[in-house]
């Protein structure tokens, strides 16, 4: 475990390549909703690894490359609430993309948003 509520397996590298990388202030972004909503936090991306990084079509410079960013969803929470907790709670970059039904943030060091 990497806090209480994340484990490692939720934010490594998707691909099975193990890698971990994780800024601290993402993890404080987490915990902090997930203490906003008292639900888990499901992380569909997390690190990523360049390779699988390329082959989920991420920006080349994403910023799950650096384990700042994931993507996330919390049961029974709607996105809109989702991204305006992470704003709460200090996330730079705030992407919400409807479709795919998952909100994106990240710890970049400069305000960014967006939805797609």
């Amino acid at each position: 475990m990497i806090t209480k509520h994340f484990a490692r397996s939720e934010l490594s590298c998707k691909c099975g390549c193990g890698q971990l990388i994780v800024d601290t202030q993402l993890i404080g972004c987490l915990e902090f909703i997930r203490a906003r909503f008292m639900r888990p936090v499901h992380v569909t991306s997390g690190n990523r690894c360049k390779a699988h990084n390329e082959a989920c079509d991420g920006a080349k410079n994403s910023q799950h490359l650096y384990g700042r960013a994931a993507d996330i969803y919390v049961d029974g929470i709607d996105l809109d609430s989702i991204a305006r907790a992470a704003e709460q709670a200090g996330a730079d970059g705030i992407g919400i993309y409807r479709k795919q039904g998952f909100v994106h943030i990240d710890t970049r060091g400069y305000e960014a948003r967006w939805e797609e």
